[in-house]
Parts: structure tokens; sequence; C-alpha cells
């Protein structure tokens, strides 16, 4: 029973697939594609698909891996937000990091 509860707690919901878009959600391994899983979530994801978010990582987890790896795929709205609201990260980080057409952040 345990095995088989481990087993779905580790396999990423179908529901899914249409924000991790770039890998097939069959072959999606939770450990190994954490950052892609974690900031594709955030950027894209709805409020119950962070949720699941937070079931599946820790937070201290989900807030390394989004001061530590930054992704510049989030809208300056949502990048606030999840700053904000949903890690609460006080310390500063480099918005050009994360924010996807913000004048000047072309590298």
């Amino acid at each position: 029973m345990k095995k088989d509860l481990l087993i779905k707690k580790n396999k990423i919901p179908a529901s899914l697939q249409a924000i991790l878009w770039s890998k097939d959600i069959e072959n999606i391994d939770r450990c190994n594609d954490k950052i892609y899983i974690i900031h594709q979530t955030l950027a894209y994801g709805d409020i119950d698909e962070i949720k699941w978010l937070f079931t599946v990582y820790l937070k201290d987890e989900i807030k390394d891996t989004f001061t530590n790896h930054p992704s510049r795929i989030y809208t300056r709205p949502v990048y606030f937000f999840i700053k904000d609201f949903i890690l609460n990260i006080e310390k500063d980080i480099n918005e050009k990091d994360y924010v996807k057409n913000i004048a000047g952040s072309i590298k």
C-alpha cells in the first residue's frame, strides 16, 4: 500500500502537461526535472497547480530553486506575486534574471 502511494505521489499529474509542455509528462522525473517543474508551475500554473507543487516539494526547496536557479520566463506581475506573496522572499534578487521582456534584458 505504501509503495502505491509513493508511486502516485512521484507521478506528475497528466493535467500538468499544458504547463510542462516541452517534455512528455510520462517521462518527467520529479527529482531530475525539479528546476523545470518548479519554474514552469510557478510561472504558468494556476492556484491549484501551485498548491500541488507544495505537496510535492518542501517550501524551502521551492524557494531555493527559485532564488538559486533563476529562469527568465515570468511576467513582471507573476514574478512579484510569486516572490512576495507565494514564497515570501525578502532578500533582493535581480528581477532581470526572472522577468521576460524587460527592456535591456537580452543577454
